[in-house]
């Protein structure tokens, strides 16, 4: 199986490279159009800023690149919140794969720290990336920013108020969270996208 990782001016590549290859996938990680059209599986990683990605992908014509692909494509984090069609992290359009836009969490107790960080659970799993979930699970978020519900959320976290911690649209996955960062809960999460 063909996996890639698109590569670009954000962090994270590597800790997903390594989970991959955990689970006996040696991915390629590559900017390389043609590479990217070929893959069976692409991830879209991310820890960056949304504004300063964007013009990047747009500048390399990733932007058009990624609305394009056919195969199962996974978005983590900020490769998530980039699908979606704006951002309020430097008032940016996004890919607009997603109809919905993200928001910046507002404290609302002095206990509500901002960025969400650490282990939650994630409930209401509804997408072939949770297939043998029947309990909540912990996983891993860092973010500032979040993905209301809306009608293509594919599963919650309840943090300040409750969120999109997946969502799903046809050939596109997404993850609010780290599945490369969540132990076995995300291992299994990677496989099922492997085998979708």
């Amino acid at each position: 199986m063909k996996v890639a990782i698109i590569k670009y001016n954000a962090g994270n590549l590597f800790s997903v490279d390594y989970a991959l290859k955990r689970l006996g996938i040696e991915p390629t990680i590559t900017a390389d159009k043609e590479t990217l059209r070929g893959a069976d599986k692409v991830i879209f990683p991310g820890v960056g800023e949304a504004e300063t990605t964007m013009k990047h992908l747009k500048a390399t014509g990733l932007d058009q690149l990624i609305k394009d692909l056919k195969q199962p494509v996974l978005g983590i984090c900020l490769g998530m919140q980039l699908l979606c069609r704006h951002s309020e992290e430097g008032n940016t359009d996004c890919l607009g794969l997603f109809d919905i836009d993200v928001k910046k969490f507002q404290s609302q107790r002095h206990e509500d720290k901002v960025p969400h960080m650490g282990w939650n659970t994630i409930q209401d799993t509804g997408s072939d990336l949770f297939k043998g979930f029947d309990k909540e699970e912990f996983v891993y978020f860092v973010h500032s920013y979040y993905v209301p519900l809306n009608a293509y959320t594919a599963a919650t976290t309840q943090y300040i108020l409750p969120f999109s911690a997946a969502l799903h649209k046809d050939n596109f996955y997404a993850t609010q969270f780290h599945p490369e960062k969540s132990g076995t809960a995300g291992a299994r999460i990677l496989a099922n996208f492997l085998n979708l």
